[in-house]
Protein backbone atom coordinates (compact mmCIF):
# COMPACT_ATOMS: atom_id res chain seq x y z
CA UNK A 1 0.00 0.00 0.00
CA UNK A 2 1.65 3.34 -0.91
CA UNK A 3 1.50 6.46 0.94
CA UNK A 4 0.52 8.71 -1.67
CA UNK A 5 -2.54 7.92 -3.92
CA UNK A 6 -2.36 6.66 -7.38
CA UNK A 7 -1.63 9.67 -9.58
CA UNK A 8 -0.54 11.65 -7.77
CA UNK A 9 3.00 13.39 -8.74
CA UNK A 10 4.69 15.00 -5.98
CA UNK A 11 6.92 18.24 -6.91
CA UNK A 12 10.44 16.94 -7.32
CA UNK A 13 11.45 19.97 -4.68
CA UNK A 14 9.49 19.35 -2.38
CA UNK A 15 10.04 15.63 -2.22
CA UNK A 16 14.01 16.48 -1.62
CA UNK A 17 13.01 19.12 0.83
CA UNK A 18 10.82 16.79 3.16
CA UNK A 19 14.28 14.52 3.48
CA UNK A 20 16.35 17.00 3.96
CA UNK A 21 14.03 18.15 6.84
CA UNK A 22 13.96 14.39 7.82
CA UNK A 23 17.73 14.30 8.00
CA UNK A 24 18.36 17.50 9.90
CA UNK A 25 15.43 16.35 12.80
CA UNK A 26 17.08 12.95 12.74
CA UNK A 27 20.15 14.64 13.07
CA UNK A 28 19.46 16.61 16.23
CA UNK A 29 17.37 14.24 18.23
CA UNK A 30 19.07 10.84 17.50
CA UNK A 31 22.61 11.94 16.48
CA UNK A 32 24.69 9.87 14.51
CA UNK A 33 27.64 12.27 13.97
CA UNK A 34 30.23 11.21 11.13
CA UNK A 35 34.00 11.52 12.20
CA UNK A 36 34.69 15.62 11.20
CA UNK A 37 37.15 15.80 8.34
CA UNK A 38 38.77 19.50 7.48
CA UNK A 39 37.64 19.44 3.71
CA UNK A 40 34.23 17.80 3.90
CA UNK A 41 32.41 20.84 4.12
CA UNK A 42 34.73 22.37 1.05
CA UNK A 43 33.66 19.09 -0.74
CA UNK A 44 30.01 19.64 0.48
CA UNK A 45 29.84 23.32 -0.76
CA UNK A 46 31.54 21.65 -4.10
CA UNK A 47 28.66 19.23 -4.64
CA UNK A 48 26.00 22.14 -4.14
CA UNK A 49 27.29 24.28 -6.38
CA UNK A 50 28.01 21.70 -9.28
CA UNK A 51 24.52 20.63 -8.22
CA UNK A 52 23.22 24.34 -8.93
CA UNK A 53 25.26 24.78 -12.13
CA UNK A 54 23.76 21.29 -13.76
CA UNK A 55 20.15 22.33 -12.67
CA UNK A 56 20.32 25.77 -14.40
CA UNK A 57 22.10 23.89 -17.40
CA UNK A 58 19.60 22.12 -17.88
CA UNK A 59 16.26 24.46 -17.17
CA UNK A 60 18.51 26.61 -19.45
CA UNK A 61 18.63 23.58 -22.28
CA UNK A 62 14.75 23.37 -21.58
CA UNK A 63 14.42 27.17 -22.10
CA UNK A 64 16.25 26.80 -25.72
CA UNK A 65 13.81 24.36 -26.73
CA UNK A 66 10.88 25.98 -25.36
CA UNK A 67 9.62 22.73 -23.29
CA UNK A 68 8.35 22.65 -19.92
CA UNK A 69 10.40 22.44 -16.98
CA UNK A 70 7.32 21.25 -15.02
CA UNK A 71 6.93 17.48 -13.93
CA UNK A 72 3.20 17.98 -14.55
CA UNK A 73 3.61 19.79 -17.67
CA UNK A 74 3.22 18.39 -21.18
CA UNK A 75 7.23 18.36 -22.80
CA UNK A 76 7.22 19.73 -26.43
CA UNK A 77 10.08 18.05 -27.00
CA UNK A 78 12.48 15.31 -26.71
CA UNK A 79 15.75 16.69 -25.07
CA UNK A 80 19.07 14.73 -26.00
CA UNK A 81 21.59 18.24 -26.18
CA UNK A 82 23.50 19.83 -23.33
CA UNK A 83 23.12 17.57 -20.12
CA UNK A 84 20.13 15.54 -21.59
CA UNK A 85 22.75 13.95 -23.42
CA UNK A 86 24.41 12.09 -20.31
CA UNK A 87 21.37 11.93 -18.33
CA UNK A 88 17.44 11.56 -19.32
CA UNK A 89 17.25 13.25 -15.42
CA UNK A 90 19.92 16.24 -15.02
CA UNK A 91 17.61 17.96 -13.11
CA UNK A 92 17.33 15.13 -9.94
CA UNK A 93 21.01 14.59 -10.35
CA UNK A 94 21.25 18.49 -9.74
CA UNK A 95 19.02 18.02 -7.05
CA UNK A 96 20.92 14.55 -5.54
CA UNK A 97 24.08 16.18 -5.75
CA UNK A 98 22.85 19.42 -3.70
CA UNK A 99 21.34 16.93 -1.09
CA UNK A 100 24.67 15.03 -0.62
CA UNK A 101 26.42 18.43 -0.53
CA UNK A 102 23.88 19.48 2.49
CA UNK A 103 24.53 15.78 4.04
CA UNK A 104 28.62 16.68 4.34
CA UNK A 105 27.50 19.76 5.59
CA UNK A 106 25.48 17.98 8.21
CA UNK A 107 28.29 15.67 9.48
CA UNK A 108 25.47 12.89 10.32
CA UNK A 109 25.05 9.48 8.68
CA UNK A 110 20.79 9.96 8.80
CA UNK A 111 21.37 11.80 5.01
CA UNK A 112 23.16 8.95 3.96
CA UNK A 113 21.03 6.37 5.38
CA UNK A 114 17.60 8.75 3.95
CA UNK A 115 19.65 8.33 0.53
CA UNK A 116 18.31 5.09 -1.50
CA UNK A 117 14.70 5.87 0.44
CA UNK A 118 14.74 9.68 -1.54
CA UNK A 119 15.94 7.64 -4.41
CA UNK A 120 13.64 5.01 -4.47
CA UNK A 121 10.76 7.87 -3.95
CA UNK A 122 11.22 10.12 -6.61
CA UNK A 123 11.61 6.91 -8.94
CA UNK A 124 8.32 5.70 -7.59
CA UNK A 125 6.31 8.82 -7.37
CA UNK A 126 8.11 10.96 -9.54
CA UNK A 127 10.45 9.32 -12.62
CA UNK A 128 8.04 6.64 -13.95
CA UNK A 129 5.25 8.89 -14.49
CA UNK A 130 7.50 11.20 -16.97
CA UNK A 131 8.85 8.05 -18.26
CA UNK A 132 5.11 6.66 -19.06
CA UNK A 133 4.28 10.27 -20.36
CA UNK A 134 7.47 10.87 -22.49
CA UNK A 135 7.15 7.16 -24.11
CA UNK A 136 3.33 7.88 -24.66
CA UNK A 137 4.63 11.19 -26.01
CA UNK A 138 7.83 10.24 -28.13
CA UNK A 139 7.68 6.45 -28.70
CA UNK A 140 10.06 4.81 -30.39
CA UNK A 141 12.24 8.20 -30.42
CA UNK A 142 11.91 7.74 -26.47
CA UNK A 143 12.79 4.76 -26.47
CA UNK A 144 16.12 5.24 -28.55
CA UNK A 145 17.05 7.81 -26.18
CA UNK A 146 16.55 5.37 -22.95
CA UNK A 147 18.66 2.69 -24.73
CA UNK A 148 22.02 5.04 -24.95
CA UNK A 149 21.66 7.63 -21.87
CA UNK A 150 21.30 6.52 -17.94
CA UNK A 151 18.68 7.55 -15.82
CA UNK A 152 20.91 9.10 -13.25
CA UNK A 153 24.59 9.43 -14.63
Amino acid sequence: MSLIPSGVILPPPLVYLSFVACAWGLTKWVPLDLPQYGLLPFIGWGSIAAGIFLMVWAALEMYRHRTTINPYGKPSSLLQTGPFRFSRNPIYLADTLIYCGIALLLDSLWPWLLLPLLILCMQRTVIVHEEHLLTRLFGDDYRAYRRHVRRWF
